[in-house]
């Protein structure tokens, strides 16, 4: 099969499209012939300095498509299933081998270049706003880079919840299209103070849940200036495949 592998970490420069030995499938593992994939921030961080396990290591994370083997022990998934699926590496491939629990179905109507992307950033948006943030009807979130993936993700799942949904982005045509995914509140962080903007929105409160994947000086303001009494400050560690969620009492 055809795949993007490196040998060494480095910049985009080390990756190769070879031909690599098609994937075994193990006892409690299926084989999905791969349709589509998604690059993920974890991709480039990984290929910049993780360690190899093997060479030559097929790269990736997220690949949707459809099961074309399944091992031992595998009951509740079967050839011919439309799939998104989720590991450490591998994606990047005509075929990946992965365990039968880290695949989920794909919805009917839903293509598979669509259903690679939902994984990570929907799964890392619901962890760091409800499992971390506790984030409750009524209350108001402010989510940083909302037009990247994560944040998309976020603004769209804090709405459904029901909160008042606050989101920073670089300039007012990002803004704009968020409000069609259920932004209440854009703003520029590269025009006026989000500190004080989210306190005015707020009326003077601040947010009760803030999910920052920026850091730096967005940790610090988060902290000093705009978390709600008895509100969370959600931190994303981007070195995982799934982002793990940091939370923080104001």
């Amino acid at each position: 099969m055809k795949a993007a592998v490196i040998y060494e970490n480095g910049g985009p420069d080390v990756l190769r499209y070879e031909d690599v030995p098609d994937p075994e499938c193990h006892d409690g593992h299926v084989v999905v012939d791969v349709e589509a994939i998604s690059i993920e921030g974890g991709d480039l961080l990984h290929r910049a300095g993780a360690e190899l396990p093997s060479v030559p290591h097929v790269v990736g994370y997220l690949a949707a498509g459809t099961i074309s083997d399944v091992g031992a022990g595998v009951e509740d998934r079967a050839v011919g299933d439309h799939v998104v699926t989720l590991n450490a590496a591998g994606s990047h491939a005509s075929k990946r081998a992965v365990p039968a629990l880290s695949t989920w179905p794909i919805p009917d109507g839903l293509d598979a270049a669509r259903a690679a992307c939902i994984p990570v950033a929907y799964g890392t948006a619901q962890e760091c706003l409800f499992t971390a943030g506790n984030l409750q009807a009524g209350q108001a979130a402010l989510i940083h880079a909302g037009a990247g993936g994560v944040g998309m993700a976020a603004i769209q799942l804090a709405k459904q919840a029901g909160a008042t949904v606050i989101s920073t982005a670089s300039s007012d045509d990002k803004l704009e299209r968020l409000k069609e995914f259920g932004l209440d509140h854009g703003i520029n962080y590269a025009s006026e103070s989000f500190v004080d903007r989210t306190r005015e929105l707020t009326d003077g409160r601040g947010a009760d849940v803030i999910l920052d994947s920026v850091g730096g000086p967005n940790l610090v303001d988060s902290i000093v200036g705009r978390v709600a009494d008895g509100g969370l400050r959600v931190e994303i560690d981007r070195t995982f495949p799934l982002a793990e969620a940091a939370a923080a009492h104001a």
